[in-house]
């Protein structure tokens, strides 16, 4: 059963035209919607609010991380739009180490509600909020949009980056998802930072204690490297895998 959106699409419209006031090298600088998409490929995701927690730890991360991929599908920007105010938007920017994205704010709210997407999140004490979409817009168009079903709670089902580069590239595969536990000093970590840098992947690598690395591995030794959830091994496994 398909789930109900509680919002119409905009696919085949443009965007609306509207002002965002960014702050830029603690300056205001206004950024019109046709700074932003006239004669590009756009990707935009908007989401309820900076610093709230799918927003902070699944939404932007994996936009961040599939940026190359998208990218590779003819992407010229991945924007983040949400109904905050342009230090909040800055700060959380910082915060999210997001380098790959460029985040807007609707403080306002002109553009989502141009969108017909804004909601009411009084009762949690947000006033007009975005409702969370993605949309891929060209040359201002809206071409394609997934919105969040009508159901309980914060949804996240559709606009996820995941889903973005399917619908861009149904046979592309995801960049894997690596983590690295290692430490500073450790030459075989060196070593493992050099092979995933040349070939231009992405990961996290988080330090090494006793605890984690025997609770990740069973083994005491630096570095401990994992893909997609599966453990590789060390720096000369690591190698191996990667046909080094």
């Amino acid at each position: 059963m398909q789930k109900k959106v509680p919002f119409e699409s905009s696919e085949g419209k443009r965007v609306p035209e509207v002002t965002f006031r960014t702050r830029e090298d603690a300056q205001w600088k206004n950024v019109s919607t046709k700074d932003v998409f006239a004669g590009k490929k756009v990707v935009v995701f908007a989401l309820p609010g900076a610093f709230t927690p799918t927003c902070s730890s699944s939404h932007v991360p994996r936009y961040n991380e599939l940026a190359p991929a998208l990218r590779a599908q003819g992407v010229d920007s991945i924007v983040c739009i949400s109904v905050n105010d342009a230090f909040v938007m800055a700060e959380w920017a910082k915060d999210q180490e997001a380098e790959e994205i460029v985040f807007l704010p609707d403080g306002n709210a002109e553009f989502t509600a141009g969108m017909g997407m804004l909601v009411d999140k009084q009762h949690l004490g947000f006033g007009q909020r975005s409702w969370r979409y993605s949309m891929l817009v060209d040359d201002g168009v809206v071409t394609k949009m997934f919105i969040e079903p009508d159901v309980e709670g914060d949804p996240f089902e559709v606009s996820d980056a995941d889903t973005m580069l399917r619908h861009l590239a149904p046979d592309a595969k995801a960049p894997a998802d690596i983590l690295m536990i290692g430490r500073e000093g450790c030459s075989f970590c060196a070593k493992a930072r050099d092979l995933l840098d040349k070939r231009g992947l992405r990961y996290e690598e988080v330090p090494a204690t006793p605890r984690r690395l025997r609770a990740s591995s069973g083994r005491t030794t630096t570095p401990q490297i994992f893909i997609d959830g599966k453990h590789i091994g060390g720096a000369e496994d690591l190698a191996l895998y990667l046909g080094e």
